[in-house]
Parts: C-alpha cells; structure tokens; sequence
C-alpha cells in the first residue's frame, strides 16, 4: 500500500481501512511512519489506538517512544494501555523506571501482568521487586499470581533471597490460588527453607495446593 492509499484510509469512517493502514506502516521507515502513527494515538476506535501502539513500538526513535509514554498513561483503555506497556518495553532497559511508574499510577489488572511480564523480560530485579510487593498487597487475583509467578522467576538472579523471603511470608495465605502459585515459585529455588514450605504444602487442607506441590515430585 502506497503512501496515498495509507494516509486515504486513515481517513476512511471504517476502522477497518484505518486497521490495514496502520498496520501496512511496519513497511516504511521511522521517519515517514512515526509521524503519521502519532497523528493517530487519538483514534476513537479502540483497537486502531492498539495497533498504533504496537507499531510504534517496532520504531525505536525518542518520538515513539514518547508517543508510548502519552498512550501508557493517558489512553482510557485498558487493552490499548496495556500494549503502550509492551511496546515500550522493547526499547529495553530504559523503559523500566516508566513501566514502575505505571504500575503505581495504574491498577488495572491487565496493564499491571502486562508490566511484570515485561519487567521479568528485561531482567530487572529490582524493579520486579518493587512492583510485586504492591501487586500482592492489593486484591486483585490476578496481579497477585502474576506477582508470585515474578517472584520465583527471581530464583537465579542476584536478588533470589529477597524474591524467596516475600514468597515464604504467603505460604500460609488464605487464598488457596496463592499458596498454589507460592507452591509452583517455591520449586526455582534450591535453598532450604523453600524445600521445607514445599513439603508443608504437600500436606495442605486444598488439593489443589498439593497436586501444585507434588506436581513433577517423581520424574
């Protein structure tokens, strides 16, 4: 698609012309498709404003990048700030102080896992820290597993102890799905204390929190 066609169907009513547009921009180069995805950040279809953010995130120029900053904390759609998030995150290490800033200014539980799914994809410890000791303090279900599923992906890095300790505070959790992810994080670490709690929770009241903790007990 040429450039007079992209920029034709970006007017056009149908979000679908203005979809294929977009999306047809992963052809062209930072200088042409940059600004003309940032003209767009404001569409009121929220799965155009999606597609934008993940274009944007193929171009690494400080506009996109500032592009994805404005839809990350601005855009009043989870789904569409949710990929800002994602797409932000391939600018690398970099973007982790804005991914942590987000988490904080940001509850929903679809941007939040997509934050610490990113934050663990980059590699960065502390950040992951940060955000997971807030995740698992608020009463979202699924923050609060992606939380636990963070903390044991930690097992290796040079922040392992710390990682092990906040997921030994949640072995006696109320939330049977908590101690089920704390069983599953639990099995990263070799440390004593992780075999031990591993072991309580093999005999725990739920069955699902001790088929999480026998699960791969005989290979």
């Amino acid at each position: 698609m040429d450039l007079n066609q992209i920029r034709t169907n970006l007017q056009n009513s149908d979000f679908q012309y203005r979809l294929k547009a977009i999306a047809t921009l992963k052809d062209y180069p930072s200088d042409v498709a940059v600004p003309i995805l940032t003209q767009h950040i404001q569409d009121p279809e929220f799965l155009v404003r999606t597609f934008v953010a993940r274009e944007l995130g193929r171009q690494k120029t400080s506009e996109s990048f500032a592009a994805l900053l404005q839809i990350m904390k601005l855009d009043n759609t989870p789904n569409v700030r949710a990929e800002a998030a994602n797409s932000l995150s391939l600018f690398g290490r970099v973007s982790a102080s804005h991914l942590v800033q987000t988490f904080f200014q940001d509850d929903h539980w679809l941007v939040r896992r997509s934050i610490l799914a990113a934050l663990v994809e980059l590699e960065c410890p502390e950040e992951v820290l940060e955000v997971c000791g807030l995740g698992l303090e608020g009463d979202d279900a699924a923050v609060q597993e992606a939380s636990v599923d963070a903390l044991g992906a930690l097992a290796s890095s040079r922040h392992s102890g710390a990682a092990l300790s906040q997921l030994l505070t949640l072995k006696n959790s109320e939330a049977e799905y908590i101690r089920v992810r704390v069983a599953y994080a639990l099995k990263h670490f070799d440390a004593p204390e992780a075999k031990e709690v591993l072991a309580q929770l093999r005999q725990d009241n739920d069955h699902r929190v001790v088929g999480a903790a026998m699960e791969d007990l005989i290979s």
